[in-house]
């Protein structure tokens, strides 16, 4: 019988949570509760899962608490105070608490992703570092330097104020959404997937969505992930060689994913105001409805980035809105927006902007412009499968 790492990880912020709220000092009980999960991954292979394997948790968590706050002078003392309390409970908000600490706007950015992944995700420090592709003593230090810089805020373990709560509910989404982004489509290295990291926010993601069920951008943040990663077995072919949307065998995509991303973007539109990730969501419905690619409602497309470029303007929206467009208008038109476009500093060093003009060009029977513009596009990315995928592309127009 295995230790399961699934459920220690589903356990994990619920143990760290009560503990938390029960002795205080964020960094000694996160420390403590990382100590029990490796206990209950080194013991429950030989003595089984415990009925209660929560508790189990919380109670060995619990004294190692205590342990690492003894001294020799207040030993006696502490473990006196201590040793008829009853095992802390577990109250249904913890998880979201959590979530909050964890995405402290005191936080850098990174820092906030790889906290999210310990206290709230259940990794370890190694499994964080091979995900994120860091070295392991980089990844330990910027926890160990983020517990510390929650501890000099002196920020308490409770849900903030109605009026912080949506500011910091967004840093949440965000992270996740980051979290989620760089497993689907790896900024760097050899793997176009890092699907631990795809399911641990989707995963995140459910336990925000469960605790406000009413937030349209949550509903909309979770849609849009299982939306996205429904084609996930299609993105790639032998080799694991890139295979564009247009290219991808339909028959692979995951339909219980689209079926219930499209159930909780239509519900969550319905019933709430318009959100950025409501949108992209809506997007990604569209492209999961399509049973082929030709088959896929590019004006719906177009009306819909039109409105998230009116509520959350940005480059990446941008190009996308250019390719939706040149779909409907044909690709000259998609070359005239991506040239009245290049004055912004990101799209004009992006290797996708280049991807794109390369398509585009190649649609026009410009293959030389094309090949030029892939190549450019390959040496641009750090993700080696879409430099082979780039480099492929242009090998072809040779």
């Amino acid at each position: 019988m295995t230790a399961r790492p699934d459920l220690l990880r589903e356990l994990a912020p619920q143990v760290l949570a009560a503990v938390v709220r029960r002795y205080g000092d964020f960094e000694a009980c996160e420390d403590a509760v990382q100590e029990a999960l490796l206990a209950a991954a080194r013991q429950w292979p030989e003595i089984g899962v415990p009925e209660q394997p929560r508790n189990w948790l919380i109670t060995v968590a619990a004294r190692r608490r205590v342990e690492l706050l003894r001294n020799e002078t207040a030993r006696r003392r502490r473990e006196e105070a201590v040793r008829y309390e009853p095992a802390p409970e577990v109250r249904g908000d913890d998880e979201l608490a959590l979530l909050l600490l964890c995405c402290h706007p005191a936080l850098s950015g990174p820092a906030q992703v790889t906290l999210t992944l310990r206290a709230v995700g259940g990794l370890t420090t190694a499994e964080i570092a091979r995900a994120l592709l860091l070295p392991e003593a980089t990844v330990g230090q910027r926890i160990s330097r983020a517990k510390q810089r929650i501890r000099d805020t002196g920020t308490r373990f409770e849900l903030p104020a109605p009026g912080e709560l949506d500011a910091r509910l967004h840093a949440v989404r965000q992270v996740l959404y980051l979290i989620f982004n760089e497993g689907y489509t790896a900024s760097s290295g050899d793997e176009l997937n890092r699907v631990e990291l795809t399911r641990e926010a989707i995963r995140l993601a459910r336990q925000l969505h469960r605790h406000r069920p009413a937030d349209g951008e949550t509903a909309g943040l979770l849609a849009l992930m299982l939306l996205t990663d429904a084609r996930r077995p299609a993105r790639t072919g032998p080799g694991g060689t890139l295979v564009p949307l247009a290219e991808q065998d339909r028959a692979r995509w995951d339909a219980a994913m689209i079926s219930e991303g499209v159930a909780i973007i239509t519900a969550a539109l319905e019933r709430s105001a318009i959100g950025p990730l409501q949108l992209q969501a809506a997007i990604a419905a569209v492209h999961g409805e399509a049973a082929r690619a030709e088959d896929t409602d590019w004006q719906q497309i177009v009306a819909l980035y039109g409105l998230l470029d009116a509520l959350d303007p940005g480059p990446m929206v941008t190009l996308n809105a250019i390719v939706a467009r040149a779909m409907v208008d044909g690709p000259q038109a998609g070359l005239a927006a991506l040239d009245a476009a290049a004055g912004d500093p990101v799209l004009a060093r992006h290797h996708r902007t280049a991807a794109v003009r390369a398509h585009l060009l190649e649609l026009t029977g410009d293959r030389a412009g094309a090949r030029e513009q892939y190549r450019l596009a390959a040496r641009r990315t750090l993700s080696r499968p879409e430099q082979r995928y780039l480099e492929s592309r242009a090998a072809r127009l040779a």
